[in-house]
């Protein structure tokens, strides 16, 4: 009878435990390791905006946040991922502005997409960049128009990189060489570190790029920049004219880095990540990454970036559009 009792008594418990609110399950966020995927391989900007982020929010949550470079599909296989992730908090997504584009692409081609924006809950921006057009100081390309003219005279000759198709520095590139009637070699790779190795090792010839991953190369004297795909000059590139500047009305194009959670967190655990970030975003330590590299920190807190990341998500699909099928 005794064991009959023990018995029920801890069925009841184990059923009580499962009735319990949401947010009485979620009081004691977090309990262990917190995991941050970058969809990408290491170098690139994706690395740059959540390391800084990761261990800040580290020390003000108590728990690790650990990040897991999950590169494949221009970002795709990354933002999948989180996607279908469990909405608990335990895993999060430092992503690019290619988020809305991937999706996009996959329908051009008549494929299913891997994942869709909405699956996924903005958290807030971290960092907002124009993208640079850099060639390696080699080349005898000194300004924008010494590289148009180059490549308008050998048609498919001159190589470019990408962080893989339809992908943030694909996508750039493309806007550009369609306004100019430009026919370039496009050369994917895994992505942003390791298209920069192939522009500093002279496997391509150019390269879109955020400023915050060219600047030690420019630094360096192993890299020239050309243009900039911003609406004004950069601080940190301030002798870079823009390509508005130069004749190009319609090319435009930043690099944008924020984070996401899977969709149906618990109010009381997105409340506390976005509060994290927040304060992470706030730290002295970070905002000193971020500047000293010549990204500096551009946050919007979710509501914000959520209209953010909708507009945004809205012109690059039209754009992705235009483009039209490119392999």
């Amino acid at each position: 009878m005794r064991r009959r009792e023990l018995i029920g008594g801890a069925a009841a418990a184990s059923l009580a435990c499962s009735l319990r609110p949401a947010a009485a399950q979620s009081s004691a966020w977090p309990s262990r390791t917190i995991t941050m995927i970058v969809p990408f391989p290491p170098g690139g900007q994706g690395d740059l905006a959540a390391r800084p982020v990761a261990i800040a929010m580290e020390r003000i949550l108590g728990h690790s946040v650990i990040v897991e470079n999950r590169g494949g599909a221009g970002g795709a296989v990354g933002n999948a991922a989180v996607a279908r992730a469990e909405p608990d908090g335990y895993t999060l997504l430092m992503t690019l502005s290619s988020l809305a584009v991937l999706p996009e692409a996959d329908r051009l081609f008549g494929r299913r997409p891997a994942y869709e924006v909405a699956q996924l809950d903005p958290i807030g921006r971290v960092l907002a960049d124009p993208t640079l057009l850099a060639v390696p100081a080699s080349a005898p390309w000194k300004n924008l128009a010494e590289f148009v003219a180059a490549a308008k005279a050998q048609p498919e000759k001159i190589p470019y990189g990408s962080s893989g198709p339809y992908g943030t520095l694909h996508i750039a590139m493309e806007m550009f060489a369609k306004s100019a009637d430009l026919r370039l070699v496009h050369v994917p790779y895994r992505g942003a570190g390791p298209a920069l190795n192939g522009l500093l090792g002279g496997q391509i010839q150019a390269l879109a790029s955020a400023p915050g991953v060219l600047k030690p190369h420019v630094e360096s004297g192993a890299i020239r920049v050309l243009a900039n795909w911003g609406g004004a000059r950069i601080p940190s590139f301030p002798d870079v004219p823009t390509f508005k500047e130069l004749g190009y009305s319609d090319v435009e194009f930043y690099i944008w880095a924020g984070l996401f959670a899977p969709k149906g967190l618990p109010q009381p655990v997105r409340s506390r990540i976005e509060d994290a970030l927040a304060q992470a975003m706030r730290d002295p330590d970070v905002v000193r990454t971020f500047e000293n590299a010549g990204s500096p920190p551009a946050y919007q807190a979710s509501a914000e970036f959520s209209r953010f990341v909708e507009g945004d998500s809205a012109r690059l699909i039209v754009a992705t559009q235009k483009i039209g099928k490119v392999e």
